[in-house]
């Protein structure tokens, strides 16, 4: 039996799976984070490569491999290609590797849809417009220095600085401050008349200690204190933000799916709520289930034509 094989490949796990050309999926697999971008590319490809051999049985022929990955460009190194086609030819997948960005995969793994536009909000935030289901054009996803609007970087980091603007002033902290405050100092307990003045210049020197995108540690503090008015006004702004992301990276008028993905923005968290109720009133606002089945559905697209069978959201291992 031919099959063809998808893997959604992250920094810390990277999943695996195999389908035949009717849409059945026949194997799933699972390793550590296989992203060059942020592991050695011998570690990550062997890591990819136990991930493909777990989701492929005995007996078949892999005749499409594609991978799916945040920074893509990466594996345009020959020296990395070569790295990864030695990995896989380790495991006997001897075909070619395509690659796509995740942007790429989650759209797929929400509908089957060509054409469309995938937000995708985690560490960092981007809007990707589809078409034909490959990446067309993009808005945002500059990294945190230039842009991550409404991602968990952009989040933290407000948190601790509407924290530091409270600080500032007289106001008595509510629960996301008190959160913050707590997180870095340990207390949030006033103990004198100097306390706000110490808290503050030792919030700015803790956060200024860290490598910068380590403020998105503090985004799940929003999340947690949904309902104290400086957690809502930070989740508002994320999702607006977000949703012109989306807007900009559309044309007017355009009634194609929009696929969400990503931590920030999931089914039940504020902003991905949020970000929906945004946009709604537009189109379809899904979310992607397994980027998994995304990437397998590419591969199979790649081999077996437009009219290949989607897998199921459901589909499960025999």
């Amino acid at each position: 039996m031919n099959v063809a094989v998808g893997v959604d490949i992250g920094g810390t796990s990277c999943r695996a799976m195999a389908v035949s050309p009717n849409g059945t999926v026949v194997g799933r697999g699972a390793a550590g984070g296989g992203n060059p971008n942020s592991h050695p590319t011998e570690v990550a490809a062997a890591r990819v490569a136990a991930a493909i051999a777990d989701a492929v049985p005995d007996g078949t022929t892999v005749v499409a491999c594609l991978l799916g990955m945040a920074g893509a460009s990466k594996l345009t190194d020959p020296a990395v290609v070569e790295v990864f086609h030695a990995a896989l030819r380790g495991v006997g997948v001897t075909c070619q590797m395509d690659v796509v960005s995740d942007a790429e995969v989650a759209f797929a793994s929400a509908t089957a849809a060509p054409d469309g536009t995938v937000i995708i909000g985690g560490t960092g935030s981007v809007a990707v417009r589809i078409l034909d289901h490959r990446m067309a054009s993009q808005h945002g996803g500059w990294g945190w220095l230039l842009g991550d609007e409404g991602s968990a970087y952009w989040i933290g980091r407000q948190a601790v600085r509407s924290t530091l603007r409270l600080l500032e002033g007289t106001d008595e902290a509510g629960p996301l401050a008190v959160a913050v405050l707590t997180e870095v100092l340990g207390s949030a307990e006033p103990t004198d008349t100097g306390w706000r003045k110490r808290a503050f210049s030792q919030l700015i020197t803790a956060a200024n200690a860290e490598p910068p995108v380590r403020l998105a540690r503090y985004a799940s503090l929003v999340s947690t204190h949904v309902g104290d008015p400086m957690a809502d006004a930070i989740v508002h702004d994320a999702a607006a933000m977000l949703a012109t992301h989306a807007q900009t990276a559309r044309v007017p008028g355009e009634t194609t799916p929009i696929v969400l993905a990503g931590s920030v923005i999931g089914p039940d968290s504020p902003v991905g709520l949020a970000l929906r109720k945004e946009l709604s009133h537009e189109t379809e606002v899904l979310f992607a289930p397994d980027g998994a089945l995304g990437a397998a559905w590419l591969a199979a697209l790649t081999v077996w034509g437009p009219n290949a069978p989607r897998p199921s959201v459901d589909a499960r291992v025999p």
